[in-house]
């Protein structure tokens, strides 16, 4: 079985209702469905069930137990299970380009590039074309992980047809709030850390990990905290900044984040740096009528990876 990494160079198109998202992780496993069709994409369920470990048996009971049935289901990697790196876009034919990159990246992981699965997805250029070179963002996996992520479902008796990355997912998910013509960035943070995505006209511009947890922008001490949002400011700032120079001709019209509001994240934002920050509403570009818990921002930031997980619009081809 085939399984992709990236939804844009190894998908199409699909004419399908919708996907459905299992994403696993330390301390259990997401269930998400959406519909579209309507005015806005419709979230039939939102789910998160807590495991001491996601195991064959436990996944199995959990989708004879849920609405999963003849779904095209996609899962997410977990941060420690991939690299992305940016690279220089090689002039070979686009069936070589593959293989070309899996030599430009085999000196930037730390195993034999014989046992990675390499995914691209290409980095959009000026409207006008660009004097830089094109750049490709470069996805790496080790096979042992694809292969044991594809086993644990397909024991589950759960039919897999995609994997993908949470900048993918994240990117489905601003692409409901972009505004034409401007880019938008999105901040969110969950027990892995912090993704900043640079997104417009439904592309990945730019992604940005930052190694600080939700839990660490509520701690308790309040000189701690006070610490992470400032280190959460100025990678916000650099990010910025270096989109500003790569992508002259986009500006960014706002930053939404998705955090619990006891973080204090936007407030901080907003008094540090001026910039358009907003609380990102799931309302505002989602049918959240049949879960309506995900009004709550700590409960929307948790399930916000595999909600954008099942926003997927691409297919597998065959």
């Amino acid at each position: 079985m085939r399984i992709p990494l990236l939804d844009k160079l190894t998908g199409k198109i699909s004419r399908k209702a919708g996907w459905f998202s299992v994403c696993t992780s330390s301390r259990g496993v997401c269930f998400c469905e959406v519909k579209r069709g309507g005015e806005k994409p419709l979230v039939q369920s939102c789910q998160f069930f807590p495991l001491p470990s996601v195991t064959a048996e436990a996944l199995e009971k959990l989708r004879k137990e849920s609405s999963l049935g003849n779904q095209q289901v996609t899962t997410l990697l977990t941060p420690g299970e991939y690299q992305m790196s940016v690279v220089e876009a090689p002039n070979v034919p686009a069936e070589e380009l593959k293989t070309a990159i899996r030599w430009r990246i085999k000196d930037a992981i730390d195993y034999p590039v014989d046992e990675a699965v390499v995914d691209v997805l290409t980095i959009p250029v000026g409207r006008y074309g660009s004097e830089q070179p094109q750049s490709i963002y470069a996805i790496a996996a080790r096979n042992t992980v694809i292969r044991a992520r594809a086993e644990l479902f397909q024991d589950a008796d759960i039919s897999l047809a995609a994997i993908d990355i949470p900048e993918m997912a994240q990117r489905n998910i601003a692409a409901l709030f972009e505004r034409e013509g401007r880019a938008l960035a999105l901040l969110a943070f969950d027990h892995t850390g912090g993704l900043l995505t640079f997104t417009s006209g439904g592309e990945l511009y730019l992604s940005r990990r930052m190694e600080i947890t939700v839990g660490q922008l509520q701690d308790a001490n309040e000189s701690a905290r006070s610490r992470y949002l400032e280190r959460v400011e100025l990678e916000l700032q650099r990010s910025m900044d270096y989109f500003d120079r790569q992508f002259s001709h986009l500006s960014v019209s706002r930053v939404l984040v998705a955090v619990p509001p006891e973080a204090g994240l936007e407030q901080h934002l907003v008094a540090s740096t001026g910039l358009p920050v907003e609380v990102l509403d799931l309302a505002q570009g989602l049918d959240i009528s049949l879960v309506p818990e995900l009004a709550d921002r700590s409960f929307a930031a948790h399930l916000l990876p595999a909600l954008g997980a099942a926003l997927r619009q691409e297919v597998v081809a065959p």
